[in-house]
């Protein structure tokens, strides 16, 4: 399994042409499923950091929207006529693209082998869907802005089983103690305390940025 950070407010490799700005979205890839998680606020800079990466968005074979907001959902109009035949879960239905197929994301599913959506959670002022990754026995999490709150995420992702990662924007999360038992934490675009959260955990927190590889 590999994860790439394709739009967030800094940039992580530097001098190849990436654009940070604004937002999140980050490309899994398992077996042979290319997933876009999110699509950031501007299409044109999503296209620019995905062709740098030497992404190509033809191969994108699903797309997950974490929540309705214009950092988060406001590159998919200019990626879609890019993709092929590709399915599209969010809570928004009423936009219709020809070459995306909506999906029900309302409840906690399998995405494909190995990942799952928590489906939808309330959140304030927006409900939110993460996505939890299997990689052998480890379980990891990946949040849009956490809007559904880090603790109500974790608890209903470990129906799966134990947390070891947790990858995303945590906005203004300070309940710092919850994580403690894992492993990993890469606070990227909206997280308020990344100083805090590294200074309390400085072995298991790695800065994101767009580019930021990684692999399980």
């Amino acid at each position: 399994m590999r994860i790439t950070i394709v739009y967030d407010n800094e940039i992580y490799q530097q001098n190849i042409g990436l654009v940070k700005d604004w937002g999140f979205s980050c490309l899994i890839e398992i077996d042979n499923e290319k997933i876009l998680f999110d699509t950031g606020a501007k299409g044109e800079i999503l296209i620019n950091n995905l062709n740098k990466l030497k992404i190509e968005p033809e191969t994108i074979t699903k797309i997950i929207i974490s929540h309705e907001h214009w950092d988060h959902n406001g590159g998919l109009e200019k990626l879609s006529p890019l993709v092929k035949n590709v399915e599209l879960y969010r809570f928004e239905k009423q936009k219709k693209y020809n070459n995306m197929k909506n999906k029900d994301s309302e409840k906690l599913q399998k995405i494909t082998d190995n990942v799952f959506t928590t489906g939808r959670l309330p959140g304030e002022p927006v409900d939110e869907q993460s996505l939890i990754l299997k990689q052998k026995n480890d379980y990891y999490v990946i949040t849009g802005c956490s809007h559904s709150k880090v603790k109500n995420i974790l608890k209903h992702a470990e129906k799966h089983g134990k947390i070891k990662g947790l990858i995303g924007g945590l906005h203004g999360f300070n309940e710092f103690d919850i994580l403690k038992d894992l492993e990993i934490i890469i606070p990227c675009h909206c997280t308020k305390h990344i100083k805090e959260i590294k200074k309390l955990y400085p072995d298991k927190t790695e800065d994101g940025g767009v580019g930021k590889i990684i692999n399980f």
